[in-house]
């Protein structure tokens, strides 16, 4: 009940009160082979460290490379390598420098021939972003050795963590946490949603007014702009491709239903009429029907619906609460409760329904927030343990999983 729980704390603020090891690995000889030979030798050590893993990851969870776990020490400018790094397909050179920012030059070789397959300088201009110049690196590679497209792993995360009692951070990321960046601070903001596929802005709820206010803050200008406010809550779940329209959760008679906004009418249309709880909205089939989280049943449960029509089909037959859901082209992926625990915590595991049927993707633990990538290749999903969040990953074509600690407990994400 994570969604409906966060709802429930929105209007209690208003009213002023591994499964990294659920993996079907593809056959270790379908993927290449791949060594690391890091060349960074001005590079404070516990830095190097990270950017060995990081490559390490980017390689395994791309699902096309298997590296070789070891870390290789030597000169980026020496064509000599050692013999057990030969064992491999291939080697991936890389050399990072703190000079005006962050540089990273990388190069592929391939190992029976000593080619330089492709060989790249990569700049940006504060150097704690440089995890973003390694995913840049190993995707561009997974590119020209003819593989599908990683480029999810480019892409920024955004969310939310409580920071003090109605206090709360909105964050940006890369995938993996490692560099992270506050954008938002001060009061209670919440439910960030990337706005557009460039990333470039994104809205976001503030209820330090009498009445919760929707946002839109560009990045670039560093500016915000008001949309719409509500009665009750308001949460912007889901946009159109476009950019044109967005699914809002909204509660002006006192219960939430969702609703389709028009931003350049400025107009509601209402998608859900029951007097219960109706919240998350996610459209669906080409924007042509929404999932959503409804508790008509007596209990939280996945339904979807065409815009057009007014009636409700159920989709999850199993559980007796799946509280959150998002969806890409046909696929949905649901968080499901698998234990009724009264004084310990539950165990929520996530499940794909696609045309092959349902399937489990986590056996494990508390599992929620789960979202697709862009391309509908990968799911993130955030696992509570400890009182801490871990960020879990799992590439859909390949089954390769991963998990990253972000830290503090994340109330909402997206990217």
């Amino acid at each position: 009940m994570r969604f409906l729980f966060s709802i429930i704390l929105f209007l209690t603020v208003l009213m002023g009160d591994s499964d990294a090891e659920l993996t079907i690995k593809k056959h270790v000889d379908s993927r290449s082979k791949i060594a690391l030979a890091d060349g960074s030798a001005s590079i404070d050590g516990d830095i190097a460290k990270k950017v060995f893993f990081l490559f390490q990851n980017d390689l395994k969870l791309s699902g096309n490379f298997s590296a070789d776990g070891k870390h290789y020490v030597m000169s980026y400018n020496s064509d000599i390598l050692p013999a057990d790094i030969k064992l491999n397909e291939y080697t991936l050179k890389y050399q990072l420098q703190n000079s005006s920012g962050a540089n990273l030059t990388v190069a592929l070789v391939q190992n029976n021939n000593g080619v330089k397959l492709f060989q790249k300088n990569y700049s940006i201009s504060a150097f704690n972003k440089y995890p973003f110049l390694v995913h840049k690196a190993v995707s561009d590679i997974n590119h020209i050795l003819g593989y599908n497209s990683i480029n999810w792993m480019n892409r920024l995360i955004l969310f939310t963590r409580y920071s003090a009692p109605k206090q709360s951070e909105i964050i940006l990321s890369d995938y993996t946490f490692t560099y992270k960046q506050p954008v938002i601070r001060g009061g209670l903001n919440l439910f960030p949603k990337w706005a557009d596929a460039t990333q470039s802005s994104f809205y976001y709820t503030s209820i330090d007014r009498s009445r919760p206010t929707l946002y839109k803050y560009n990045l670039n200008s560093g500016t915000k702009s008001a949309i719409t406010s509500s009665e009750g809550m308001l949460v912007c779940s889901d946009v159109s491709r476009d950019g044109s329209k967005l699914l809002l959760t909204m509660a002006p008679y006192g219960q939430p239903d969702i609703y389709e906004f028009n931003l350049a009418t400025k107009t509601n249309v209402r998608l859900t009429d029951f007097g219960g709880i109706d919240v998350g909205g996610q459209y669906l089939s080409g924007e042509k029907q929404i999932v959503f989280v409804s508790n008509r049943l007596g209990y939280p449960n996945i339904f979807k619906k065409y815009l057009t029509d007014p009636s409700v089909s159920q989709i999850v037959f199993r559980g007796k609460n799946n509280n959150g859901c998002d969806a890409f082209g046909n696929k949905i992926v649901y968080s499901s409760r698998e234990s009724s625990e009264r004084f310990n915590s539950n165990t929520f595991n996530i499940y794909l329904i696609s045309g092959a049927g349902t399937m489990p993707l986590t056996s494990s633990g508390d599992n929620q927030f789960p979202r697709f990538s862009n391309d509908g290749n990968m799911i993130l999903y955030v696992k509570q343990q400890g009182g801490k969040s871990l960020a879990g990953y799992i590439n859909l074509n390949t089954n390769q999983s991963e998990l990253f600690g972000i830290g503090s407990k994340v109330q909402s994400i997206d990217w």
